[in-house]
């Protein structure tokens, strides 16, 4: 498996994906919404698999108490989605260098979606965040 790359518009944070990356889940959530202006595309991959590269404008915000998101202090830029104590980090999508080669594997808290937009695709739609095993949603690829 060949490396990805990615990082924020200034270029002032940068990372390296060692594993494999899961499929894309987008999230309309009021936060997600907040933080990007529509809705949130995240991949993700096991935290031991994300090496930063350049971080000196990483900044970290607690969103809640479970959750923190990173993003990029100097040009704004969102970047990651971390639970507290999990297993994986996501990764804005569109943060990522170059093809990805990745599909859209599902929709979360599309009660929380805005009323400009309909979700075109037929990809699996949860009105909230399904429960972490639920064989239908995207798992991060990687040792059990």
């Amino acid at each position: 498996m060949t490396d990805r790359t990615g990082g924020c518009l200034c270029g002032g944070v940068r990372y390296r994906v060692t594993g494999p990356l899961r499929q894309v889940v987008t999230c309309h959530c009021g936060q997600c919404r907040r933080t990007s202006g529509h809705f949130a595309a995240f991949t993700a991959c096991a935290a031991s698999d994300l090496a930063l590269e350049s971080e000196h404008t990483l900044r970290w915000y607690r969103s809640s108490p479970e959750a923190q998101r990173g993003f990029c202090g100097e040009c704004g830029a969102s970047l990651f989605w971390k639970l507290e104590g999990g297993r994986a980090v996501s990764i804005a999508a569109g943060t990522l260098d170059g093809a990805t080669g990745l599909d859209i594997g599902g929709h979360l808290y599309t009660a929380d979606k805005g009323d400009y937009y309909a979700i075109a695709d037929s990809a699996p739609q949860w009105q909230s965040h399904p429960d972490w095993d639920d064989p239908a949603y995207p798992q991060v690829p990687g040792p059990e």
